[in-house]
């Protein structure tokens, strides 16, 4: 299971999509500690999304670094450290995505407004089902090992048994399928209501397709492997679902944070100390 990746391989664009990805989610969660207008219910659910895509980018980097050595330097116990760490921070990413298209939903077309109470409570669930999921391998369903490339850990698909089909297709209904539908159905309710009457103030297309393509792949890879023998694919092609999903965080940034007016103010805010003077003068 230990393979080394070849210089030149998937750790170039791996480090770079874990550097762009840490480097958008942190610029948006200094602009949440530094910007008193973002303190709202509703970009609380977008700070817990960019907590989780900064966790993702430094699992990230840390196996763009095991790639550069050509070994995983860490051992057995660090394997299953950045297994969990991976895990529940991409479940976090892809429920905190349904989280926000629900609050989006709720913030825009019904009468009340989304409180504190409930933002503070979808955040807890959000990471307290993430963590609970990604420690039951850890407990014996399902467990994590190196992938193909040895050079990082996750879900260990290569053996396709009964242990594993179980844990994946009760994990991924409540995790992806269902976080996708809430994902869908809310984005849609709000285009046929506000639809009728003028331009959704938000993207509602770019949610959905980004949970969608960044981590179906993944879904896809996992699929094969409770049908066929996913050793029988090459080791590279096998890493194309893991470099894929590495780019979310950075996609999720560009749409929640650099695509939200407020959340681009307030990044700018942290970049230019004279304009964050200026709005504490105004």
């Amino acid at each position: 299971r230990r393979l080394c990746s070849q210089p030149g391989g998937p750790s170039t664009p791996r480090s770079r999509s874990a550097l762009s990805g840490l480097s958008l989610n942190i610029l948006t969660i200094l602009s949440f500690c530094k910007t008193p207008e973002l303190r709202t219910p509703s970009h609380l659910l977008v700070l817990s999304l960019a907590l989780a895509d900064s966790g993702i980018s430094l699992n990230a980097l840390v196996a763009a670094t095991s790639s550069l050595l050509r070994r995983w330097p860490y051992g057995s116990e660090g394997c299953q450290a950045h297994g969990f760490q991976g895990f529940a921070t991409a479940l976090a990413s892809i429920c905190s995505s349904a989280a926000i298209a629900w609050g989006r939903y709720h913030h825009y077309c019904t009468r009340n407004r989304l409180d504190w109470n409930t933002a503070v409570s979808l955040v807890f669930f959000v990471w307290l089902s993430s963590a609970f999921w990604a420690a039951l391998p850890l407990l014996g369903w399902g467990r994590y090992d190196y992938e193909p490339l040895g050079t990082c850990c996750t879900l260990d698909y290569s053996k396709g048994d009964r242990n594993f089909t179980s844990f994946l297709f009760t994990m991924a209904f409540f995790n992806f399928f269902l976080p996708l539908f809430i994902t869908v159905v809310s984005y849609q309710l709000m285009e046929q209501k506000l639809g009728k009457t003028s331009r959704p103030p938000v993207n509602t297309v770019l949610p959905a397709r980004t949970l969608l393509l960044g981590w179906g792949p993944y879904a896809l890879l996992y699929l094969y492997a409770t049908m066929a023998d996913a050793t029988s694919i090459s080791p590279k092609l096998q890493m194309v679902p893991a470099l894929i999903a590495k780019t979310v965080p950075t996609v999720n940034a560009m749409n929640y944070a650099l695509g939200s007016e407020m959340v681009h103010r307030g990044i700018w805010q942290c970049l230019s100390p004279q304009r964050r003077e200026r709005s504490r003068e105004q």
